[in-house]
């Protein structure tokens, strides 16, 4: 499948490689179908690049690279959209760089999305209020934000 992007320009990617979110995500719940791409294979970040839309993709994480004590508690009915298993799941977070200041990136913990490798589906989470939409990423201490980012509270992933 041919899939375009403002990005990354045009490029041929496997139907196989192709992941949707049957309810969206949040904003944009007519696009459903995105590809990973990995832009540096250096870099910990990849981009959820939308093969419907051009202009819409988002930077990804796995967000235990930068907060190990990031756990949720994933509910029954969303292994059940997805159709996986807990072993077959990845869990990455929506990152937003301010194109003014790359050093003050933040990830939403409150919506983080949780993928299968194996029937290539993927849900966005709406966790509580306790959760940031903003964490920062480098925070500079002693910064209001850097306590915001030490008070995160860590829970267990349960299914």
């Amino acid at each position: 499948m041919k899939c375009v992007s403002t990005r990354f320009g045009s490029f041929e990617i496997p139907n196989e490689s192709i992941v949707t979110f049957p309810s969206g995500l949040l904003g944009f719940p007519e696009q459903q179908r995105y590809v990973i791409l990995d832009h540096d294979t250096e870099a910990p970040f990849k981009w959820l690049q939308s093969v419907e839309e051009p202009a819409l993709a988002f930077v990804i994480l796995d967000p235990t690279t930068f907060h190990s004590d990031y756990h949720v508690d994933i509910p029954a009915d969303a292994f059940a959209e997805i159709q996986c298993e807990k072993e077959d799941l990845a869990l990455v977070v929506i990152l937003t760089i301010p194109s003014d200041d790359p050093g003050r990136i933040t990830a939403n913990l409150r919506g983080p999305l949780l993928i299968s490798h194996k029937t290539k589906l993927g849900k966005q989470l709406v966790l509580s209020e306790d959760f940031p939409t903003r964490h920062p990423l480098f925070p500079v201490s002693g910064s209001p934000s850097s306590e915001i980012a030490q008070a995160s509270r860590p829970v267990e992933c349960r299914v």
